[in-house]
């Protein structure tokens, strides 16, 4: 049987980050996405200030395996017009220029509807198509500041934090993939053109809606609580032990009891200032430190087993690395080898597995305009015409 999305082209202009996590989605689910480059390339072709021999820095090659590469110099009108009858046989287009570029190339939504009356055409931006914001410059920190986001981490009394990795960017893309597939079976019913208005600003919101809702309904301004859970108990916090730190998620009363009682503090049960959530949160520095004195006497990965065996949640607090190589992720299938010349990559799936047919690649991510000649021959160009096509593009790249 075939993958969800197989069958389906998806006409990518997008670049960097959000969008090519957008579109990944897509392919891991089966789409051919045909990458619409620049004689340059994408940016995060060489990301970071590396300059990789081959264009594939590891930064590009996680979000772009298995895509097709095309170079299209979209200032000229031919390169325009091969990319109008790309989208006239697609299903969904897909930009992350600022707003009114695509517009400017002739590509715009309303261009590419009359080519194709039933594209989805999605367009991810800072704050979105309309609105006196909407030509404002942004990436994933801009609006980590913007939004609010960055007020929320660290500790209380502390600077505004960036989280560590651009949160923004990969839920904007996550969010954009999900509103695609949506329009495309809201296209299964009506038959229509649909335009996806992503902004990274609404995404970063929506990201905070734990606390951006309680906020729009109480009018509590919310505060910074560092490590500690969102149920603001003192036993959900990280804790110092003898190797490593170890987060508790003992939130109900059961719970509190058994770490008690693993911990060997049984007394702290019958201790009044913990009888019950209440007393706990106000007396919430005590119980800590009663907590740290006890954790201290064993490592954090021991203690994770000892809690997780009593049914109190716990986790010692691992780099990325050693998250990457637990043995359960081959039972889950999130990590994928795909074969790459010499050499075999390692990228993410897409985070949920399916009974049959479910996401997944084998393709490794494409060399700048690697697939220029078999996308222009699927668009009936004669070998004559795609030979002088590629020989321009060799000039422009010597030039």
């Amino acid at each position: 049987m075939p993958q969800p999305l197989q069958g389906c082209r998806v006409v990518d202009f997008t670049h960097v980050l959000s969008g090519p996590i957008a579109t990944n989605f897509l392919r891991l689910l089966g789409a051919e996405v045909i990458k619409i480059e620049s004689a340059a390339g994408d940016t995060m072709r060489n990301y970071g200030g590396i300059q990789y021999a081959d264009g594939m820095g590891p930064s590009f090659a996680s979000v772009n395996s298995g895509k097709k590469s095309i170079v299209l110099d979209l200032k000229r009108a031919a390169d325009v017009a091969v990319a109008r009858e790309l989208i006239a046989g697609a299903d969904v287009v897909t930009e992350n220029f600022r707003p009114g570029v695509m517009d400017r190339l002739g590509l715009g939504y309303e261009a590419c509807k009359a080519l194709n009356p039933r594209i989805v055409f999605c367009s991810i931006s800072g704050y979105g198509q309309r609105g006196e914001v909407r030509h404002q410059p942004a990436i994933d920190q801009i609006i980590q500041s913007t939004s609010g986001m960055m007020s929320l981490s660290g500790e209380p009394g502390t600077p505004p934090i960036r989280i560590g990795y651009p949160a923004v960017d990969t839920y904007s893309g996550l969010l954009a993939a999900f509103a695609i597939v949506s329009a495309l079976l809201q296209r299964g019913r009506d038959g229509q053109a649909q335009q996806v208005d992503v902004a990274m600003y609404d995404a970063a919101l929506v990201l905070m809606i734990s606390m951006a809702g309680p906020h729009l309904l109480t009018g509590k301004r919310p505060a910074k609580q560092g490590n500690r859970g969102y149920s603001m108990s003192p036993t959900a916090d990280t804790f110092p032990t003898a190797s490593g730190h170890l987060t508790l998620g003992a939130v109900r009363q059961d719970q509190f009891e058994r770490l008690c009682r693993v911990i060997e503090r049984e007394d702290l049960i019958a201790d009044p200032r913990f009888q019950d959530r209440g007393t706990r949160v106000a007396h919430g520095e005590a119980l800590q430190h009663e907590v740290s004195q006890a954790l201290a006497g064993r490592g954090a990965a021991e203690w994770a087993g000892l809690l997780n065996a009593a049914g109190v949640p716990a986790g010692e607090v691992r780099e990325l690395p050693e998250a990457l190589a637990q043995p359960h992720l081959d039972d889950r299938q999130l990590l994928l080898s795909i074969p790459a010349g010499a050499q075999t990559l390692r990228v993410l799936n897409a985070g949920f597995r399916y009974e049959h047919d479910g996401p997944g690649l084998d393709a490794p991510p494409p060399a700048l305009g690697q697939h220029t000649a078999e996308i222009l021959a699927g668009l009936g160009r004669t070998p004559e015409q795609i030979a002088a096509f590629l020989h321009r593009e060799d000039a422009q790249a010597e030039s």
